[in-house]
């Protein structure tokens, strides 16, 4: 069993934490652009560069945060049982959908009747954990997984052929398994699902990132670590380039030649999210890989930061949410909205406190993210230390 090198582990946090700070961009705007509830930003009839690639970037953030969940994983079985670490991460699993149904969706809609319950990419995690779980206690070997995961990844767009299909009815169990593009189900009398990260692509993903784990044990040269995510996300983006040309598989987006060079650019790397497709997924593992590579000799005050993010994720993740939500409501009332208006029965939109064809410019969402950032780093810098020297509380590996 191979020891674990903590400036290796280290690198995987400064990526980790890239992906959260680049996420809480698309949230702000979900919350506070002036036509994130109107218009798609990713729509080219009605998108600016600028939004666009705003939007695009932050595609980054799940496929990133969910291999190298992977990666932890693998490195935490190095140092605990089986057993152990099987019990931790079905527990940690049941926890984390737990969490995504009664605190995340909280955060999203701000309506405790749970009218609406978004499964995001906290139930898509805690999922994952459970299988992850499963297939550690029956001690399933790594190589075995990687093929799994590969399997899942390059072979679930396969069921895009279904879904063209003009019939084709997409049903509660079938958004769960593949699908799910926002489709809200109704689970209980006024209570909706509102599926938006169908799980098993992502469990496909952390299957990756388990395999990865075995190039960061301190018996592997670092130079041919380096070397080879390298080599791989390139490969990566020489794959994407290679069949998103073709239009034929890997994305039910098909690109095609546009009015300027700069909009068929676009028009080529606007992949699909819901679900992650195999070609949305390869230029964003492509980067990520790419980056674990670059930033792991990189030490400054950037990467501190960023470790600092990608050391207490769950922990920011909560409340960045609902700074994010608190500070659209308090935009809300400032612009004359009233209570009444919250819980007027024709107000269908499900995040409460934000209105459809308000909000800011671009630059001004920006400005709300950099303050957002300034003001979560000396919570999250301070929660940090305190689980560093609270090792022995159980629960802080919970959060």
């Amino acid at each position: 069993m191979g020891a674990i090198n903590n400036n290796r582990v280290s690198s995987i946090d400064v990526v980790r934490g890239l992906a959260m700070v680049i996420m809480a961009l698309d949230h702000i705007r979900d919350y506070f652009h002036i036509t994130a509830n109107t218009h798609d930003p990713l729509d080219l009839a009605t998108t600016s560069p600028g939004l666009f690639m705003t939007r695009w970037i932050t595609h980054f953030c799940a496929p990133a945060f969910v291999l190298l969940s992977g990666t932890s994983i693998f490195l935490q079985g190095q140092r605990k049982s089986t057993t152990e670490l099987a019990s931790f991460l079905v527990k940690r699993g049941l926890w984390l959908v737990f969490a995504e149904i009664f605190i995340v969706s909280l955060a999203w809609t701000f309506n405790p009747a749970y009218e609406i319950i978004p499964f995001q990419v906290i139930w898509a995690i805690g999922m994952s954990m459970i299988i992850m779980g499963i297939l550690v206690f029956f001690k399933v070997p790594t190589q075995w997984m990687v093929m799994m995961g590969l399997v899942i990844v390059m072979g679930h767009n396969a069921f895009d052929f279904v879904e063209d299909d003009p019939g084709f009815q997409a049903t509660l169990w079938w958004d769960f398994l593949h699908y799910g593009f926002f489709t809200a189900h109704e689970i209980l009398p006024g209570h909706n699902a509102m599926l938006v990260y169908a799980f098993p692509v992502w469990t496909g993903v952390m299957l990756l990132g388990y395999g990865l784990g075995q190039w960061f044990v301190a018996d592997y040269s670092a130079e041919k670590r380096r070397k080879n995510l390298l080599n791989m996300g390139l490969g990566l983006l020489v794959f994407f380039v290679l069949l998103r040309f073709t239009n034929w598989y890997g994305d039910p987006i098909d690109w095609s030649v546009q009015a300027t060079p700069l909009l068929t650019f676009l028009s080529f790397i606007n992949v699909d999210k819901y679900p992650a497709s195999l070609l949305y997924l390869s230029i964003m593992l492509g980067f990520a890989l790419i980056f674990l590579a670059v930033l792991e000799r990189v030490k400054n005050r950037l990467t501190a930061m960023l470790t600092v993010f990608g050391r207490t994720a769950f922990f920011y993740y909560i409340l960045h949410l609902y700074l994010i939500h608190a500070l659209a409501t308090g935009l809300f009332f400032m612009r004359g909205h009233t209570m009444d208006e919250v819980y007027n029965p024709e107000n269908h939109f499900p995040f409460l406190y934000v209105v459809p064809g308000e909000g800011l410019s671009l630059s001004g969402v920006y400005m709300v993210w950099i303050g957002v950032i300034v003001f979560l780093y000396p919570l999250c810098y301070f929660y940090d230390r305190y689980k560093t020297s609270h090792k022995e509380q159980w629960w802080l590996s919970y959060l």
